[in-house]
C-alpha cells in the first residue's frame, strides 16, 4: 500500500476498489474526455489512462497519522450496501483487514472526516452488526461539514436519503457526530479548507508539518485529466461552474509549489505535484 511522510505526519492509502471508465462522448463521467483529447496529455499514461483508453478511478481512504491523532479521511462505499455505483450490488471487500495490515484497528481511530456526503465517501462510517448499522470506528468522533449535512438532509433525492440513513444517521444516534465549519482545524497539523462546487459543503484536507505541506483533494478533482482541463465537470457536480472555478483556483494556488497533492480518486501513484503547463496544468508524480 502507498504511504507518504509529510513532516511528522504519515499518510497511507487503503484501496477499496479501482474502476476503469470508458472514454466516449456519451459517457456518464466526463463527456469531453475522448481518447483523442486525452492523448494530447501523454503524462496521463499509463497510470491514469490505460492502453485501452480507459480512465482509471480509485476508491480509497486516506489514513492520516499525526501527533496525537489517527484520522480516516473518506470511508469509501462500504460492505453490505447495495449501491448503483457498483452495479446495484453490495460489496464484500477486505477493507478493514487492509487497515489492520497498516497497523490500524477500528478502535484505534480518533477521528473520521468526510470531505462530502456522497456514496463513496461515507460507506465505512458504519458496518452491519446483528442486522443493525453501527459506527465502524466506535471511539472516533465523526466530523461532518455543517453546510454539507444540512444541504443533503433537506435534499429529496431518494438514493441520497438511503445513504444518509445507513451511513450517517447511525453515527448521530451513537452520539459520535460533530458538525463543523468549512475551515475547521482538526489538529495543529491538520485542517479543512473549503473547496465547494462538487457539493455545496465540500472540503479538502490540508496537512502542514515541519515545513512540509500536503493536501487531500476529495472530489474537487476526480481525475488528473482535469488539471489539463479544469473546466471539465462530471454530471454529478452539484454546481459545475463553481466546481470548475474551484479547480482552476486551487490548481493555480498549488502549481509549482512544494505541495504534495493526494488525489482522493487518483489511481496509483495517487500523489504528486501540480505544474503549470501552458494555460493549464499537469500532474507530476
Amino acid at each position: 500500500m502507498l504511504s507518504w511522510q509529510v513532516g511528522a505526519v504519515k499518510i497511507t492509502r487503503i484501496v477499496e476498489l479501482e474502476l476503469p471508465i470508458s472514454c466516449n462522448p456519451k459517457g456518464a463521467f466526463l463527456r469531453e474526455a475522448t481518447p483523442e483529447i486525452l492523448r494530447r496529455s501523454p503524462w496521463l499514461y499509463p497510470h491514469f489512462v490505460n492502453d485501452q483508453d480507459q480512465m482509471i478511478l480509485s476508491i480509497h481512504a486516506l489514513l492520516v497519522e499525526a501527533p496525537g491523532l489517527r484520522l480516516v479521511v473518506d470511508t469509501c462505499v462500504g460492505n453490505d450496501k447495495p449501491r448503483g455505483l457498483v452495479g446495484g450490488g453490495a460489496l464484500s471487500t477486505p477493507f478493514l483487514q487492509h487497515m489492520a495490515e497498516a497497523g490500524w484497528s477500528r478502535e484505534s481511530v480518533d477521528a473520521v472526516v468526510c470531505t462530502h456526503l456522497h456514496v463513496d465517501h461515507v460507506g465505512w462510517n458504519t458496518m452491519l452488526e446483528d442486522g443493525r448499522w453501527v459506527p465502524t470506528f466506535p471511539r472516533a468522533r465523526y466530523l461532518f461539514g455543517r453546510t454539507e449535512f444540512e444541504h443533503w438532509s433537506a435534499e429529496g433525492d431518494a438514493d441520497q436519503q438511503v445513504i444518509l440513513a445507513d451511513s450517517v444517521q447511525p453515527v448521530f444516534d451513537a452520539g459520535l457526530a460533530e458538525l463543523v465549519a468549512l475551515d475547521h482545524r482538526i489538529s495543529p497539523e491538520v485542517r479543512l479548507i473549503p473547496t465547494t462546487g462538487h457539493t455545496p459543503g465540500h472540503v479538502s484536507v490540508m496537512i502542514e508539518s515541519e515545513g512540509r505541506t500536503a493536501v487531500i483533494t476529495g472530489d474537487m478533482s476526480h481525475h488528473p485529466c482535469q488539471l489539463a482541463h479544469p473546466h471539465w465537470s462530471p454530471a454529478f457536480d452539484s454546481d459545475p461552474k463553481a466546481a470548475a472555478a474551484t479547480r482552476a483556483r486551487m490548481f493555480a494556488e498549488w502549481a509549482d509549489q512544494p505541495i504534495l497533492v493526494i488525489g482522493t480518486h487518483y489511481a496509483g501513484p495517487t500523489a504528486g505535484h501540480v505544474k503549470r503547463d501552458g494555460d493549464a496544468f499537469r500532474f507530476e508524480t
